[in-house]
């Protein structure tokens, strides 16, 4: 089964909590591509020896990877770190994340400035552009564990809105419009 995503409510409540909008406004795999969002479902039971994820590796050049368990007991300063995570932001390179166990939630940001909430479970891995502004928190379980890949050496700089004037943030916007397509 593939990821769910859905257009949020406006609440500022709990961030962990779904908020979705009644009635729910479901997000399609296809228009996530359309903002550069790509998504897989792998077996995360067989991540260290799984040739589709080694297949991904290869042809996209992600060289470095690791692995991070999220929860107040594995993770240090955790709830500083929750808050840090869910600030919006971008970065100068692609963002991959892979779950290995638990749940989470990435909100992107669509092409009319509304967030979009991409629910992310065991054996779901995604791409966020450069440039794409987006955020990332648990959800009620307060658990996940995620391997994150890079191209090359890991960058984790992470740019606070605004940052419109990186070059990163120019050309996703520019990649949005030479797709010749609205994003969402």
């Amino acid at each position: 089964m593939a990821a769910e995503a859905w257009y949020m409510d406006g609440s500022q409540e709990d961030p962990r909590k779904p908020h979705r909008l009644e009635p729910n406004e479901p997000v399609s795999l296809r228009q996530l591509e359309a903002l550069g969002v790509f998504y897989w479902k792998l077996n995360a039971d067989i991540y260290e020896s799984d040739p589709e994820l080694e297949r991904i590796r290869r042809d996209r050049g992600y060289s470095f990877m690791d692995v991070i368990s999220i929860h107040r007991d594995t993770l240090p300063d955790y709830e500083q770190k929750l808050k840090m995570f869910f600030e919006e932001h971008l970065h100068l390179d692609d963002e991959i994340r892979y779950i290995l166990d638990g749940h989470a939630y990435f909100d992107v940001r669509s092409g009319e400035e509304r967030w979009i909430r991409i629910a992310m479970t065991k054996g779901d891995m995604i791409t966020l552009p450069a440039g794409i502004y987006h955020r990332f928190t648990l959800d009620e379980t307060n658990y996940t564990k995620a391997m994150r890949l890079f191209v090359g050496e890991p960058v984790w700089k992470a740019y606070n809105r605004p940052a419109d004037d990186f070059d990163a943030r120019q050309k996703y916007l520019s990649s949005l419009q030479e797709r010749g397509e609205k994003a969402v």
